[in-house]
């Protein structure tokens, strides 16, 4: 496969809006001063007000994001790691509904390593890992469908329902959306992505759904095969001329110093996370994430950010506000 922009054939045209490219902390002005009459209010109804003049002040500031963003797709990876805290899960989907609600739209993609790993052991089957990936025989890739595309596919869904986001449950076999060929014979049932059939997402996003996708493929003999979240939803956003390709997962994004959280860089170009891979600065579990975030970008989609889904809100933050709160890795142009 070529990795360019042709790599994927885009089915929407881009709406024309003016770039939003900085990421500074939000600035707080001062709405009322002391000649207001608000000031002359009972205490308790003066901070009502001010509240109330805050939340309208937050939702101006957002205006040029949500026009931003408004008709365009954003491809959201939830990563397993992101989803242990069922409370914070719940703020994620009700955060998920509020930007289709908005305009956005989301398309979210999710694998399920954790609960994968937990099926097995229930079952008394023993993961076993070749170089980082799941080794995945007859039996392993069966409690893997039955997870993905059952257990945590139709859970988010009824999240996101609960939470007023309509949406409509969807795996890579279906209209054979993720084709692949086995990545290697000793992982057994594992894929590597040959092509994505976007017009199933493309439908349910025209109906007003959220489409959420588990990430089975298919090859050409009809086998099931397990291909790796973050790469699936790489080529999805390609596939579809994504604005965004958002990582959420339980690392804050790209460390100069992987042992000091205060090192994150929050705006880094496509260029620059080479050169950091090649030095070592990116490592480990950190790699296929900013090797495929940038693949991404090759593919057609604008920027890709790889950020903590583990604080509430955060999605709405990074999209909606010009503080951001991960890595935004963009392209060169």
């Amino acid at each position: 496969m070529t990795e360019s922009a042709a790599h994927y054939p885009h089915q929407l045209a881009a709406l024309s809006m003016p770039a939003l490219t900085q990421r500074t902390p939000l600035t707080q002005h001062t709405i009322i001063d002391t000649a207001s009459p608000l000031t002359q209010l009972p205490r308790e109804r003066l901070i009502m007000a001010l509240d109330a003049f805050e939340r309208a002040g937050v939702l101006t500031q957002a205006l040029p994001y949500i026009q931003r963003y408004s008709g365009k797709i954003v491809v959201v990876k939830y990563g397993g790691n992101a989803r242990k805290d069922p409370d914070l899960q719940l703020q994620v989907m009700e955060d998920v509904a509020l930007l289709r609600l908005i305009g956005v739209r989301i398309v979210l993609v999710h694998g399920g390593g954790p609960d994968i790993t937990a099926m097995m052991q229930l079952v008394g089957k023993q993961p076993e890992f070749v170089n980082g990936l799941r080794v995945t025989d007859q039996e392993t890739m069966d409690i893997v469908q039955m997870v993905l595309a059952g257990k945590v596919n139709k859970h988010l869904v009824q999240l996101l329902e609960m939470k007023g986001g309509h949406a409509i449950g969807l795996s890579g076999i279906d209209a054979r959306m993720l084709e692949a060929r086995q990545k290697d014979p000793r992982l057994g049932f594992v894929g590597e992505i040959t092509h994505v059939n976007a017009q199933p997402i493309l439908d349910v996003l025209a109906g007003g759904y959220i489409p959420v996708i588990s990430t089975l493929a298919t090859d050409s003999y009809g086998h099931t095969l397990n291909v790796n979240g973050d790469v699936a939803a790489a080529h999805i956003a390609g596939a579809l001329g994504a604005e965004r390709l958002i990582f959420m997962t339980d690392i804050a994004g790209i460390l100069r110093d992987k042992n000091d959280p205060a090192s994150l860089i929050t705006n880094i170009s496509v260029t620059d996370a080479e050169h950091l891979r090649d030095q070592g600065v990116i490592s480990g579990g950190m790699i296929p994430k900013v090797e495929y975030a940038i693949k991404a970008i090759g593919w057609g989609v604008k920027n890709s950010v790889i950020m903590d889904g583990t604080t509430a809100h955060s999605i709405v933050v990074e999209l909606l506000t010009d503080q951001g709160v991960g890595t935004w890795i963009r392209g060169e142009k």
